[in-house]
C-alpha cells in the first residue's frame, strides 16, 4: 500500500509539473506574441501602407491596423476596453476629453525622438499643454472646395455659400461640429460657444442654408467633386488636396475664422505594448517617413524637416500650408461637456431632418 501511495503521489507530481511547464510555455508564447505586435487604431486611409510594411521590416513588430470613422467611435471603443489598442489617433478636443477621463498614458519625452523637428506653433497646444499626452501627426483646416469650371463667382467666406447662386449645389461633411462651424463663424461666434441664444440664432440661420444643400455625406464627397458632379463642397484640407491633385478645375478656399484641427498620436491606458507604441511614434517622427506620409495622405505635416523634403509645389501651397495671417483667427475645437454636446447634436439632427 505504501508503494502504491508513493506511485500515485509520483503520478500527481509528474502531472502537476507537466501542467506547470505547459502553462509557462503558453505564457511565454503569449508574451512573445504580445511583445512582437502593435495594434494601431487610426482613421481610414490615414497612413501610407508602405510605411506600415517598412516599420514591420525595420523593427520586427507585426502591426494590427484597425480603423474608425469618427473621434466619438474611437473614444467609445477605447472606453469599452474590448480591444487593447497600443496607439490611437485622436483629434484635439478628444485628447482633452480622454485626458480628463484618465484614458491616456502620460508620455515619457525621454523616449520620444524628433519633437524638436515639429513646428513650435503646433507644440504645446491648449488641449494638451506641454504635449504630455500627445504627439502631432497631421494638421489642417476646414474649408470650401469648388469647381472653377462651373463656379463663376468663387466663395471666399462662409457667408457666401448662403447665396441663392448655390441652390442644390453644396455637399456638406457629415459632422456636427463642422456644420455648426460654418454658421457660428458666419455670425462671429466662438466655434465652441455654450451660449444658448447664440446657438438658437445659428440654428435658425442654418435652416436657411437647406435649399443650397444637395447632400450630407462622408468620404463619397471626394468622388462627386473629382467627377465634376457637383460644384461645391465643405471639406477638410487634406481631402481638398487629394481632390485638387485629381481634378485641376478644383480649388480650395480657407474661409475667415474656420476650424483649425490637429490629429495626434497617443497611447491609451489599456495599451499592451507601450514599447512598440513609442517605436512607432519615433518611426513616424523621422523626417523621411513623415514626408512620405504627408505626400501620400495630402494633409499638412507638423514636422518642419519633413516639410522641407516635400516637392516645392506642395510645401509652398498656402491653401494647405497657410501662413500665420491666414489662420490667426481660426479656432480648434474644445471638448464640450455632455450637456452641450447633446445640444449641438440635437440642433444638427434637426437640421438634417429638415434637409
Amino acid at each position: 500500500m505504501k508503494k502504491l501511495s508513493y506511485f500515485f503521489v509520483g503520478i500527481l507530481i509528474i502531472t502537476a509539473s507537466l501542467g506547470l511547464i505547459t502553462n509557462r510555455m503558453k505564457a511565454a508564447d503569449g508574451v512573445k506574441t504580445q511583445n512582437n505586435s502593435l495594434t494601431i487604431f487610426n482613421w481610414g486611409e490615414y497612413i501610407d501602407p508602405d510605411l506600415i510594411s517598412k516599420f514591420q521590416k525595420e523593427t520586427g513588430y507585426k502591426v494590427n491596423y484597425m480603423t474608425f470613422d469618427s473621434n466619438e467611435a474611437m473614444y467609445s471603443k477605447v472606453k469599452q476596453g474590448g480591444t487593447a489598442y497600443d496607439l490611437i489617433v485622436p483629434s484635439d478636443y478628444m485628447i482633452e476629453k480622454m485626458v480628463k477621463e484618465n484614458l491616456l498614458i502620460k508620455l515619457d519625452h525621454s523616449k520620444i525622438k524628433g519633437l524638436k523637428d515639429d513646428d513650435p506653433k503646433l507644440l504645446n497646444p491648449a488641449f494638451d499643454q506641454g504635449n504630455q499626452y500627445s504627439v502631432p501627426y497631421f494638421w489642417g483646416t476646414l474649408g470650401i472646395v469648388y469647381n472653377s469650371k462651373t463656379v463663376t463667382r468663387p466663395p471666399k467666406t462662409w457667408n457666401d455659400i448662403w447665396s441663392p447662386t448655390y441652390k442644390n449645389s453644396i455637399l456638406l461633411t457629415d459632422s456636427v461640429r463642422d456644420v455648426m462651424t460654418m454658421v457660428l463663424s458666419k455670425h462671429g461666434y466662438s466655434l465652441n460657444t455654450t451660449n444658448q441664444k447664440e446657438l438658437d440664432i445659428a440654428y435658425q440661420d442654418l435652416l436657411k442654408l437647406t435649399p443650397n444643400v444637395k447632400a450630407i455625406l462622408g468620404d463619397e464627397i471626394m468622388n462627386y467633386m473629382i467627377n465634376n458632379e457637383t460644384p461645391l463642397a465643405v471639406v477638410y484640407s487634406g481631402q481638398a488636396a487629394e481632390m485638387t491633385s485629381e481634378n485641376k478645375n478644383l480649388k480650395y478656399v480657407i474661409p475667415e475664422r474656420t476650424n483649425i484641427w490637429y490629429d495626434n498620436l497617443a497611447i491609451p491606458k489599456t495599451a499592451k505594448n507601450v514599447k512598440a507604441a513609442y517605436a512607432f511614434i519615433n518611426f513616424m517622427q523621422e523626417p523621411k517617413n513623415a514626408a512620405q506620409n504627408a505626400q501620400w495622405i495630402g494633409y499638412a505635416t507638423p514636422n518642419l524637416k519633413a516639410k522641407a523634403l516635400l516637392p516645392k509645389e506642395i510645401r509652398d501651397n498656402k491653401s494647405f500650408y497657410p501662413d500665420e495671417a491666414t489662420i490667426k483667427d481660426d479656432e480648434a475645437y474644445k471638448n464640450l461637456n455632455p450637456y452641450w454636446t447633446g445640444i449641438y447634436n440635437d440642433l444638427y439632427l434637426e437640421f438634417k431632418m429638415n434637409k
